[in-house]
């Protein structure tokens, strides 16, 4: 049996390249190879696509986080073929593990459908909008679903317009977050308790992105809800909980891979009106915003019960012990099955240009 030959792109130039590596490494360690062959391709910080040699590390080693080498050997990476040394790689499909912007907004996957390469993910357009939560909130709002109360600040607008984006984000009430509109992993976020310490806030998320999103702080619980479809069919799995350490004020990066102070819980107990309203607006935000493949949908469960989304994301963390495939395993699919049903999803989904 031919394998399929399925190159696993990891780095990225976005705050959220350490974390692709990780989710990379994952991948390579469970996927099939019986029936895949799977080929590490790298970007760097600056932009290279590189094939990272076989002893690159790709995990978090004494607490220093991974990244993809720039020494690496060089790639060239068209809209023809992926080659080295004018050999082709002669890859069949691409798995982009990329986190954040330049990975998961929509370029990549601009990209592979100019050359007519099959990826694993979401398209252009739902991936960019999923990216940017200013534009998924909207969508979201217009689809009945419950969405923080907020505003959006654009660079060119701070800080001259400061005093009446104080104003408005005053109104809110406290706490507020503070996060770019096109982050992940929580990059750049700030909870404010303070209403003076809200322009520093804004100023860091905006170390991160040119738009910079300000909501009102929801009290209650952090539900999340993973989305796949099998076969042609949006599948829904049961939500969990994310049960963070009272050390930390919310689930920000350090808590998240840092410093173990988080876990994650599946199989939580919730009265079944509320697990129904948070399965089903999941499948409705995954298909408002015209997703593909996979997602993980995050909510809030406020202390009246109501459920509140926060945002969705197009191709969530990816290791063994992460949130999307914990979730998956608690619904009877393991970690290597996963992989092959994401592979195999994607090379069946036709495409608009064909190599």
């Amino acid at each position: 049996m031919t394998k399929i030959r399925v190159g696993i792109v990891a780095g990225g130039q976005s705050s959220e390249h350490e974390i692709s590596c990780i989710s990379a490494a994952g991948i390579l360690g469970a996927i099939d190879r019986n029936k895949f062959e799977p080929v590490l391709i790298g970007i760097t910080k600056s932009g290279k696509w590189v094939l990272p040699l076989p002893s690159t590390p790709l995990t978090i080693i004494d607490g220093q986080l991974p990244s993809i080498s720039e020494d690496a050997p060089m790639i060239c990476a068209d809209l023809n073929e992926f080659s080295t040394h004018a050999s082709p790689l002669n890859l069949d499909l691409l798995f982009p593990v990329l986190h954040g912007p330049y990975g998961e907004d929509g370029t990549f996957q601009g990209m592979c459908e100019m050359a007519g390469f099959r990826y694993v993910g979401s398209g252009v357009l739902a991936s960019a909008t999923a990216m940017d939560k200013s534009f998924a909130k909207a969508i979201f709002s217009a689809h009945g679903l419950k969405v923080a109360e907020g505003l959006t600040v654009n660079s060119r607008d701070w800080p001259h317009k400061a005093n009446d984006i104080n104003g408005r984000a005053q109104s809110l009430g406290l706490p507020l977050f503070v996060k770019p509109a096109r982050g992940g992993s929580s990059r750049g976020t700030t909870k404010v308790k303070e209403i003076s310490a809200l322009n520093s806030a804004i100023e860091e998320a905006l170390q991160f992105d040119s738009k910079v999103m300000i909501e009102k702080g929801i009290i209650g619980r952090e539900i999340e809800c993973g989305v796949l479809q099998v076969s042609g069919v949006t599948q829904v799995c049961d939500p969990g909980e994310v049960k963070i350490s009272p050390e930390h004020e919310f689930y920000d990066f350090t808590a998240k891979y840092l410093d173990g102070a988080t876990e994650f819980v599946t199989g939580i107990d919730l009265p079944d009106a509320i697990k129904k309203n948070i399965t089903t607006s999941a499948k409705l935000a995954f298909e408002a915003l015209g997703c593909e493949g996979l997602a993980r949908v995050d909510f809030f469960l406020d202390n009246n019960g109501e459920v509140i989304i926060n945002e969705i994301n197009t191709m969530p963390g990816f290791t063994a012990t992460s949130v999307f495939p914990k979730l998956w395993k608690e619904a009877g699919i393991g970690y290597t099955e996963l992989i092959t049903i994401l592979i195999e999803s994607a090379m069946s989904r036709s495409m608009s240009v064909t190599r």
